[in-house]
């Protein structure tokens, strides 16, 4: 069976008081749906702390949605640091300010695109959200806000923005910035105190818990057993918090945080396979 041919195209959305909080993203739709009668629905999808929007499996999660006639929006946080060639760690500074609570806006700020017709043949009433990683967070936080998502993944999801150890957390008040490796870049980068005043300043807002128990939308967690960024005990946790019934866990065996997939994209591992259906079934499913 062919795949349908899909379309794309990108956005950009700027902030004419900030220049550090411009969006770049990108949409993939099937092909003839700008013609047709009925609306698109859509995934939103929110990629991880020091991620992007065409890291490894993005693409691919968007070819498989596509295929099934939803539209993916996906996007690079204004913060991220990766700059106008969508890939590069280009803007030191937008990273270096960036907080948990610029992403919850940013991702509202791509919503109330949609929701003023930027994309008229999209349903902005039959949405999806995914997120991965520190992604899912926002992504839980943001459903549980918003109210109206049809579905609500998280890839690995953070249970907490909070991810230092107390003697991390003093060396960064005492020089007002930690510093933060890229592994596949080898590049070293520099987070504000921002961060974590935000943190302390908006605790009630950014309670992933909380969050999850306020949730009134069918959600999906998928979680490898191997995963030592994001441990499983906080997906786990996750699940407890949200309403018995709502939500469900997929434990991917033998899988790490991405699944084992990596930037450039080589291919999907048996474990990225398992996190691809489970996900694409559900979404498919939920927005039907």
């Amino acid at each position: 069976m062919k795949t349908a041919p899909s379309e794309e195209r990108e956005f950009r959305l700027d902030e004419e008081r900030d220049p550090l909080r411009t969006i770049r993203g990108r949409l993939v739709y099937p092909g003839g749906a700008e013609e047709r009668s009925e609306h698109c629905a859509y995934v939103l999808v929110l990629h991880g702390f020091k991620g992007f929007m065409d890291w490894g499996f993005y693409p691919e999660l968007t070819r498989r949605l596509v295929a099934r006639g939803l539209a993916v929006v996906r996007f690079n946080f204004s913060g991220s640091g990766v700059g106008a060639d969508l890939e590069r760690f280009s803007e030191e500074r937008a990273f270096f300010e960036n907080t948990p609570t610029r992403e919850l806006e940013d991702v509202e700020r791509v919503r109330a695109w949609l929701d003023a017709g930027a994309v008229p043949w999209i349903d902005p009433r039959r949405g999806a959200l995914l997120g991965h990683s520190l992604g899912g967070a926002v992504a839980l936080v943001h459903a549980a806000r918003r109210g109206d998502y049809a579905a609500v993944v998280g890839w690995a999801s953070c249970a907490t923005f909070r991810r230092f150890p107390p003697e991390v957390e003093n060396l960064w008040r005492r020089q007002g910035f930690v510093e933060i490796p890229n592994l596949r870049t080898k590049e070293v980068h520099r987070l504000g105190l921002g961060w974590l005043e935000d943190l302390e300043r908006n605790s009630h807002a950014l309670d992933v818990h909380a969050a999850c128990r306020r949730l009134t939308t069918p959600t999906l967690l998928v979680h490898g057993s191997l995963d030592d960024a994001v441990p499983l005990h906080e997906g786990e946790s996750l699940l407890r918090a949200c309403t018995p019934g709502l939500a469900r866990l997929e434990v991917v065996p033998d899988a790490n945080h991405t699944f084992w997939a990596a930037h450039p994209f080589a291919g999907a591992s048996a474990a990225l396979e398992a996190a691809l259906g489970t996900t694409v079934e559900f979404v498919a499913e939920e927005l039907r």
